[in-house]
This record gives structure tokens, C-alpha cells and sequence, in this order.
């Protein structure tokens, strides 16, 4: 029903946010990974949104990347994870994380995740084994940076900022997330961006 929501963010709890848009507020279910990444409140947020049904409430579940809505909707599918199961998995693990645990059937780091055993992390991986793998994830995070709206060139030196950050040990993930927000100036180099990335990530 939604997509995403996109408007001014009015209030940050611990479990979810509030989305101002044209006079509607917005309560969505978001992971830590989310609220750890939000903008001040009254700047502009977008988020990528599930709309969860049941007889009694409707809850809208929100991220900020396509990657972890699809990796959110897949996990809906295993028998034993709900909604706030899930959510708990993306709190606990990013992405790339994931992924990597489910290709190296690593059900311990799964089942760190609050109300996930170790049981039902197997369950998971058995689940979306097939389903995921790092290459399908990349080009998604990849993506975020060139949702930017940069000219080519610019996408061109973020992606190579990004790689350079990848190979200082950085996920493909966190690297993004710190680069979309770097403004690219035109006298800029891939290294100026590099050192406004290293800056803004000694500071998360």
C-alpha cells in the first residue's frame, strides 16, 4: 500500500519514529540500524515502508533502504519470525551482516538478535539460503549512493570512494550510508571525499 514516506521527522523513540507528511503523523516500527542513521528532527526523512495487517491494528515498519525491506518481507515468509522478530534481526545485524551469516550458515550470530534461537536461526538460513547472497545485496547498497541525485561523474567518485572504503575493512553498506550524505563539489577529488568520509565515520 505504501512504498516509502517522506516527510519532516518529528519525534525519535527507541523502538520507533514519527513522519510529518502534510499533516499526517507517521508512527513506524524501525530497527536500531535506522535511528542511529536519522537526520535532526524537523529535517526530511525518507523511509522505506511495510504495512502490516491484523484484525485488531494496522503497523507501518520502516527502513531506510530497499535492501533491508526486501531482506524484512523475506524473513516474514519463515515460519516462527514475525514482524518484530525480523525487525529485531535488522537491529542486531545490517545487511551485509546477514547475508554473510546466512551463506556461512553461522546461526550464532543470528540468534544473538532478541527472541531468535538458535532453532529458528537455522530455520532462517535453510529458509533464505537461496534467496540472498552478498551479490545481490551490493548493487542495493551501491544504489543508495547513486539515489543521490549527483551528476555521473560525481556517482563515478562516490563509487570509488566507496570501493577505497571497502578495502580499509568498512562494509559496502556503512560505506554507503556515510557517502550519501557528502555533498560532492565539483573541484573534489576522490580523496578529499575519502577524508570527509574517515572524518564523519570516527564520529558514528
Amino acid at each position: 500500500m505504501y512504498s516509502y514516506i517522506k516527510g519532516t521527522l518529528e519525534e525519535v523513540e527507541t523502538t520507533h519514529i514519527v513522519v510529518d507528511n502534510h499533516g499526517i503523523g507517521y508512527q513506524i516500527d524501525v530497527p536500531v540500524s535506522v535511528i542511529d542513521r536519522l537526520p535532526q528532527l524537523g529535517e526530511e526523512v525518507k523511509i522505506y515502508t511495510y504495512l502490516h495487517v491484523k484484525e485488531d491494528c494496522f503497523s507501518l515498519f520502516g527502513f531506510q533502504n530497499r535492501e533491508e525491506l526486501r531482506l524484512f518481507k523475506m524473513m516474514l515468509n519463515v515460519s516462527g519470525i514475525g514482524p518484530k522478530g525480523a525487525l529485531g534481526i535488522l537491529s542486531a545485524l545490517s545487511p551485509t551482516e546477514l547475508c554473510v551469516a546466512v551463506s556461512g550458515d553461522n546461526a550464532k550470530a543470528i540468534a544473538k538478535a532478541p527472541g531468535i534461537g538458535i532453532k529458528t536461526a537455522q530455520k532462517l538460513i535453510i529458509e533464505l539460503k537461496d534467496k540472498v547472497d552478498l551479490a545481490s545485496i551490493l548493487p542495493e547498497e551501491e544504489l543508495d549512493i547513486a539515489d543521490t541525485g549527483a551528476s555521473a561523474p560525481e556517482k563515478a567518485l562516490l563509487k570509488e570512494a566507496q570501493e577505497a572504503l571497502v578495502s580499509l575493512g568498512y562494509s559496502a553498506g556503512e560505506a554507503a550510508d556515510v557517502l550519501k550524505d557528502i555533498v560532492v563539489e565539483d573541484t573534489m577529488s576522490v580523496e578529499d571525499i575519502l577524508k570527509i568520509a574517515l572524518k564523519n565515520m570516527a564520529f558514528l
